[in-house]
């Protein structure tokens, strides 16, 4: 299923002309909130399947206020959406375009990792 959209994607991306202002500076602000591990790691868990923040902290392993207060600026910029469910709120990623970004590049870098059996080096030129 995703396959098929990431390659889409992908062809299509090459079609556009060069993004507006606007528009790199709203992906600037969702690649900003993405950069730190604790939130990657909650979009990624997120992008498995919906869940409460006990077990997103369970799953990440941080504590319930740390990942309350990552929830509230993903959900803030619109990358988490959450709904009532009796007492518990649940959260989700109601875009499909987030958890392709996030699936790819996170499974890639698995995948690297994974065939030369060696750590995850930072992307060059990043400077990390």
């Amino acid at each position: 299923m995703w396959v098929g959209r990431e390659r889409t994607v992908a062809e299509n991306v090459g079609r556009y002309e060069d993004p507006s202002a606007e528009v790199l500076a709203e992906a600037a602000s969702a690649f900003g909130l993405l950069a730190s591990p604790a939130r990657l790691h909650i979009m990624w868990a997120l992008s498995q399947g919906e869940s409460d923040v006990t077990h997103l902290a369970d799953r990440v392993g941080g504590t319930l206020p740390a990942v309350s207060q990552h929830l509230a600026k993903l959900k803030l910029a619109g990358l988490v959406r959450s709904r009532r469910e009796g007492r518990r709120q649940v959260y989700y990623v109601d875009d499909p375009d987030t958890v392709t970004v996030v699936r790819v590049m996170v499974g890639q870098l698995t995948v690297r990792s994974h065939q030369t059996s060696a750590p995850v080096h930072p992307l060059r030129g990043t400077g990390a």
